[in-house]
Protein backbone atom coordinates (compact mmCIF):
# COMPACT_ATOMS: atom_id res chain seq x y z
CA UNK A 1 0.00 0.00 0.00
CA UNK A 2 1.42 3.57 -1.07
CA UNK A 3 2.77 5.43 2.65
CA UNK A 4 1.39 8.71 2.99
CA UNK A 5 3.38 11.50 4.65
CA UNK A 6 1.57 14.20 6.53
CA UNK A 7 4.48 16.69 6.38
CA UNK A 8 5.65 16.40 3.36
CA UNK A 9 3.65 19.74 2.63
CA UNK A 10 4.30 21.67 5.79
CA UNK A 11 7.76 21.02 5.73
CA UNK A 12 9.46 19.56 2.79
CA UNK A 13 13.13 19.13 4.70
CA UNK A 14 11.62 15.61 6.32
CA UNK A 15 12.37 14.02 2.98
CA UNK A 16 15.23 16.62 1.96
CA UNK A 17 17.02 17.56 4.31
CA UNK A 18 19.11 20.38 2.80
CA UNK A 19 16.31 22.65 1.41
CA UNK A 20 16.21 26.13 2.92
CA UNK A 21 13.30 28.52 2.81
CA UNK A 22 13.36 32.12 1.35
CA UNK A 23 11.98 35.26 2.26
CA UNK A 24 9.54 34.66 -0.38
CA UNK A 25 8.12 32.07 1.32
CA UNK A 26 9.84 28.78 -1.52
CA UNK A 27 11.95 26.94 -0.10
CA UNK A 28 15.36 26.67 -2.66
CA UNK A 29 17.71 23.80 -3.04
CA UNK A 30 20.96 25.35 -3.15
CA UNK A 31 22.72 23.52 -6.40
CA UNK A 32 21.31 24.93 -10.10
CA UNK A 33 21.10 22.29 -12.46
CA UNK A 34 19.93 23.21 -16.78
CA UNK A 35 16.35 22.62 -17.83
CA UNK A 36 15.45 22.06 -21.66
CA UNK A 37 13.25 25.37 -21.24
CA UNK A 38 12.71 28.43 -22.47
CA UNK A 39 13.96 31.08 -20.11
CA UNK A 40 11.12 32.86 -20.13
CA UNK A 41 8.59 29.73 -20.82
CA UNK A 42 7.15 30.24 -17.73
CA UNK A 43 5.99 34.07 -17.83
CA UNK A 44 4.16 33.47 -21.37
CA UNK A 45 1.96 30.37 -20.03
CA UNK A 46 0.97 32.91 -16.57
CA UNK A 47 -0.35 34.96 -19.14
CA UNK A 48 -2.32 32.22 -20.84
CA UNK A 49 -3.36 29.61 -18.52
CA UNK A 50 -6.39 31.37 -16.65
CA UNK A 51 -8.01 32.07 -20.41
CA UNK A 52 -7.20 29.19 -22.10
CA UNK A 53 -9.36 25.86 -23.38
CA UNK A 54 -6.30 23.82 -23.01
CA UNK A 55 -5.06 24.49 -19.86
CA UNK A 56 -8.42 23.85 -18.53
CA UNK A 57 -9.40 20.83 -20.53
CA UNK A 58 -6.06 19.56 -19.47
CA UNK A 59 -6.44 20.29 -15.47
CA UNK A 60 -10.47 18.72 -15.98
CA UNK A 61 -8.48 15.40 -17.30
CA UNK A 62 -5.90 15.32 -14.82
CA UNK A 63 -8.69 15.86 -12.09
CA UNK A 64 -10.52 12.77 -13.40
CA UNK A 65 -7.91 10.49 -12.68
CA UNK A 66 -6.72 11.53 -10.03
CA UNK A 67 -10.41 10.73 -8.63
CA UNK A 68 -10.41 7.55 -9.96
CA UNK A 69 -7.10 6.77 -8.95
CA UNK A 70 -5.90 8.71 -6.02
CA UNK A 71 -3.24 9.11 -3.88
CA UNK A 72 -2.53 8.11 -0.02
CA UNK A 73 -0.60 11.22 0.46
CA UNK A 74 0.72 14.82 -1.23
CA UNK A 75 1.28 14.85 -5.22
CA UNK A 76 4.47 16.25 -5.76
CA UNK A 77 4.04 18.11 -9.06
CA UNK A 78 7.88 18.29 -10.64
CA UNK A 79 8.51 20.87 -13.44
CA UNK A 80 5.02 22.15 -12.41
CA UNK A 81 5.69 25.63 -13.73
CA UNK A 82 3.41 28.15 -12.50
CA UNK A 83 1.57 26.40 -10.33
CA UNK A 84 -1.48 26.61 -12.63
CA UNK A 85 -2.44 22.18 -12.39
CA UNK A 86 -1.08 21.90 -8.32
CA UNK A 87 -3.59 24.63 -7.39
CA UNK A 88 -6.00 22.56 -9.74
CA UNK A 89 -5.68 19.89 -7.76
CA UNK A 90 -5.41 21.47 -4.26
CA UNK A 91 -8.71 22.97 -5.29
CA UNK A 92 -10.51 19.41 -5.70
CA UNK A 93 -8.88 18.10 -2.20
CA UNK A 94 -5.86 17.25 -3.33
CA UNK A 95 -2.19 18.16 -1.23
CA UNK A 96 0.29 19.16 -3.92
CA UNK A 97 3.62 19.93 -3.36
CA UNK A 98 5.19 22.02 -6.42
CA UNK A 99 8.72 21.37 -7.61
CA UNK A 100 10.02 23.95 -10.33
CA UNK A 101 13.49 24.62 -11.03
CA UNK A 102 12.76 28.08 -12.64
CA UNK A 103 12.27 30.79 -10.23
CA UNK A 104 9.92 32.80 -11.95
CA UNK A 105 7.48 30.08 -12.44
CA UNK A 106 8.20 28.61 -8.19
CA UNK A 107 7.07 32.51 -7.43
CA UNK A 108 4.46 32.64 -9.60
CA UNK A 109 2.90 29.45 -8.22
CA UNK A 110 3.35 30.52 -4.20
CA UNK A 111 1.76 34.16 -5.41
CA UNK A 112 -0.87 31.96 -7.21
CA UNK A 113 -1.63 30.07 -3.30
CA UNK A 114 0.20 26.59 -3.48
CA UNK A 115 1.22 26.39 0.00
CA UNK A 116 4.24 24.51 -0.62
CA UNK A 117 6.62 25.09 -3.03
CA UNK A 118 10.05 24.19 -4.00
CA UNK A 119 12.37 25.72 -6.05
CA UNK A 120 14.73 22.89 -7.25
CA UNK A 121 14.51 19.69 -10.29
CA UNK A 122 14.07 16.06 -9.29
CA UNK A 123 17.96 15.81 -9.26
CA UNK A 124 18.58 18.96 -7.14
CA UNK A 125 15.89 18.26 -4.72
CA UNK A 126 17.17 14.96 -3.50
CA UNK A 127 14.25 13.29 -1.86
CA UNK A 128 14.76 10.70 -0.04
CA UNK A 129 14.63 6.93 -1.54
CA UNK A 130 11.22 5.60 -1.60
CA UNK A 131 9.76 9.12 0.14
CA UNK A 132 7.09 10.28 -2.21
CA UNK A 133 3.48 9.12 -1.96
CA UNK A 134 2.54 10.14 -5.59
CA UNK A 135 4.53 12.22 -8.36
CA UNK A 136 2.54 14.10 -11.19
CA UNK A 137 4.62 15.35 -14.36
CA UNK A 138 2.38 17.11 -16.79
CA UNK A 139 4.19 17.76 -20.15
CA UNK A 140 7.27 17.44 -18.85
CA UNK A 141 8.79 14.47 -19.54
CA UNK A 142 9.37 15.51 -23.53
CA UNK A 143 12.36 17.74 -21.89
CA UNK A 144 14.39 15.43 -20.41
CA UNK A 145 17.05 14.24 -22.89
CA UNK A 146 17.45 10.99 -20.92
CA UNK A 147 14.05 10.17 -19.85
CA UNK A 148 14.20 6.57 -19.01
CA UNK A 149 17.09 7.98 -16.86
CA UNK A 150 14.38 10.03 -15.54
CA UNK A 151 11.92 7.94 -14.92
CA UNK A 152 14.16 5.63 -12.91
CA UNK A 153 14.93 8.54 -10.73
CA UNK A 154 11.14 8.93 -10.00
CA UNK A 155 10.80 5.19 -9.28
CA UNK A 156 13.28 5.77 -6.62
CA UNK A 157 11.91 8.41 -5.60
CA UNK A 158 8.23 6.62 -4.90
CA UNK A 159 7.03 4.86 -2.10
CA UNK A 160 6.18 0.85 -2.96
CA UNK A 161 2.61 1.23 -4.35
CA UNK A 162 2.88 5.33 -4.99
CA UNK A 163 1.33 6.62 -8.11
CA UNK A 164 2.42 8.39 -11.10
CA UNK A 165 0.53 10.38 -13.38
CA UNK A 166 1.86 12.01 -16.72
CA UNK A 167 0.69 13.71 -19.89
CA UNK A 168 3.18 14.38 -23.22
CA UNK A 169 2.69 15.28 -26.33
CA UNK A 170 1.71 12.86 -28.71
CA UNK A 171 3.22 11.55 -32.08
CA UNK A 172 6.17 12.50 -33.78
CA UNK A 173 4.66 13.30 -37.02
CA UNK A 174 3.48 16.16 -35.25
CA UNK A 175 6.65 17.42 -34.83
CA UNK A 176 7.58 20.86 -35.36
CA UNK A 177 9.65 24.07 -35.03
CA UNK A 178 7.26 24.89 -32.29
CA UNK A 179 8.82 21.45 -30.19
CA UNK A 180 12.33 22.93 -30.81
CA UNK A 181 11.55 26.22 -29.19
CA UNK A 182 9.70 24.56 -26.70
CA UNK A 183 12.98 22.88 -25.46
CA UNK A 184 11.33 19.54 -26.68
CA UNK A 185 13.33 16.07 -27.39
CA UNK A 186 10.67 14.05 -28.55
CA UNK A 187 6.75 13.45 -28.83
CA UNK A 188 5.46 9.76 -27.90
CA UNK A 189 3.01 7.10 -28.54
CA UNK A 190 1.08 5.17 -25.59
CA UNK A 191 2.88 2.38 -26.22
CA UNK A 192 5.98 4.24 -26.30
CA UNK A 193 5.62 6.32 -23.11
CA UNK A 194 3.80 3.12 -21.66
CA UNK A 195 7.41 1.08 -22.87
CA UNK A 196 9.15 3.58 -21.09
CA UNK A 197 7.13 3.67 -17.85
CA UNK A 198 7.44 0.08 -17.57
CA UNK A 199 10.99 -0.34 -18.22
CA UNK A 200 11.89 2.20 -15.12
CA UNK A 201 9.75 -0.36 -12.81
CA UNK A 202 6.95 1.61 -12.87
CA UNK A 203 3.37 -0.03 -14.20
CA UNK A 204 0.48 1.66 -15.49
CA UNK A 205 -2.64 1.14 -14.38
CA UNK A 206 -4.77 3.65 -17.57
CA UNK A 207 -3.50 5.30 -19.93
CA UNK A 208 -5.71 6.91 -23.13
CA UNK A 209 -4.91 10.04 -25.51
CA UNK A 210 -6.96 13.79 -25.12
CA UNK A 211 -7.67 16.44 -27.32
CA UNK A 212 -8.88 14.07 -29.82
CA UNK A 213 -9.53 17.53 -32.30
CA UNK A 214 -6.19 18.96 -32.45
CA UNK A 215 -3.90 16.36 -34.34
CA UNK A 216 -5.12 17.59 -37.70
CA UNK A 217 -4.99 20.76 -37.53
CA UNK A 218 -1.54 20.62 -35.81
CA UNK A 219 -0.33 19.35 -38.71
CA UNK A 220 -2.01 21.46 -40.79
CA UNK A 221 -0.79 24.79 -38.90
CA UNK A 222 2.59 23.57 -37.32
CA UNK A 223 4.14 20.73 -38.78
CA UNK A 224 3.80 20.93 -42.41
CA UNK A 225 4.64 24.14 -42.39
CA UNK A 226 7.53 23.15 -40.12
CA UNK A 227 8.75 20.49 -43.14
CA UNK A 228 9.10 22.95 -45.18
CA UNK A 229 10.94 25.57 -43.38
CA UNK A 230 8.57 27.86 -41.63
CA UNK A 231 9.82 28.78 -38.21
CA UNK A 232 8.37 28.79 -34.76
CA UNK A 233 5.37 30.61 -34.33
CA UNK A 234 6.53 33.72 -32.41
CA UNK A 235 5.24 34.06 -28.88
CA UNK A 236 2.59 36.83 -29.32
CA UNK A 237 0.44 34.19 -31.90
CA UNK A 238 0.18 31.70 -29.12
CA UNK A 239 -2.82 34.02 -27.02
CA UNK A 240 -4.88 33.27 -30.68
CA UNK A 241 -4.04 29.57 -30.61
CA UNK A 242 -5.07 28.94 -27.35
CA UNK A 243 -8.88 30.76 -27.91
CA UNK A 244 -10.56 28.21 -30.24
CA UNK A 245 -13.03 29.46 -32.68
CA UNK A 246 -16.38 27.52 -32.40
CA UNK A 247 -16.48 26.91 -28.71
CA UNK A 248 -19.39 25.57 -28.98
CA UNK A 249 -18.70 22.22 -30.94
CA UNK A 250 -14.89 22.21 -28.79
CA UNK A 251 -16.80 21.93 -25.85
CA UNK A 252 -18.88 19.82 -26.37
CA UNK A 253 -16.15 17.50 -27.60
CA UNK A 254 -14.19 18.04 -24.01
CA UNK A 255 -17.01 17.22 -22.19
CA UNK A 256 -17.12 13.93 -24.15
CA UNK A 257 -13.37 13.42 -23.63
CA UNK A 258 -13.84 13.73 -19.75
CA UNK A 259 -16.66 12.17 -19.68
CA UNK A 260 -15.04 8.86 -21.26
CA UNK A 261 -12.21 9.60 -18.81
CA UNK A 262 -13.78 9.68 -15.88
CA UNK A 263 -15.79 6.37 -16.22
CA UNK A 264 -11.89 4.93 -17.37
CA UNK A 265 -12.65 4.74 -21.05
CA UNK A 266 -9.34 4.98 -22.93
CA UNK A 267 -9.65 7.88 -25.83
CA UNK A 268 -8.19 6.34 -29.43
CA UNK A 269 -6.17 9.26 -31.00
CA UNK A 270 -5.09 12.74 -30.08
CA UNK A 271 -2.38 15.19 -29.92
CA UNK A 272 -1.60 14.42 -25.63
CA UNK A 273 -1.18 11.19 -23.77
CA UNK A 274 -2.55 10.73 -20.57
CA UNK A 275 -1.00 7.79 -18.22
CA UNK A 276 -1.29 6.47 -14.60
CA UNK A 277 1.18 4.43 -13.20
CA UNK A 278 2.49 2.99 -9.83
CA UNK A 279 5.20 1.50 -8.34
CA UNK A 280 5.42 -2.53 -7.55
Amino acid sequence: MPVSTPTAAADPRALAAHLKRGEDGVWYAGEREPISYAEDGNAQCFELEEKSFWFAHRCACLRAVVRSFPPAGAIFDIGGGNGFVAKTLIDAGFETVLVEPGETGARNAARRGVPTVICATLATAKFADSSLPAVGMFDVLEHVEDDEGFLREVHRCLAPGGRLYLTVPAFSWLWSHDDVSAGHFRRYTLASLSERVKAAGIAPLFASYFFSILPLPLLALRSLPSLFGRRALPPQSYGKLHKPRARGLTDRVWESELRRIENGRAIAFGSSCLLVAEKR
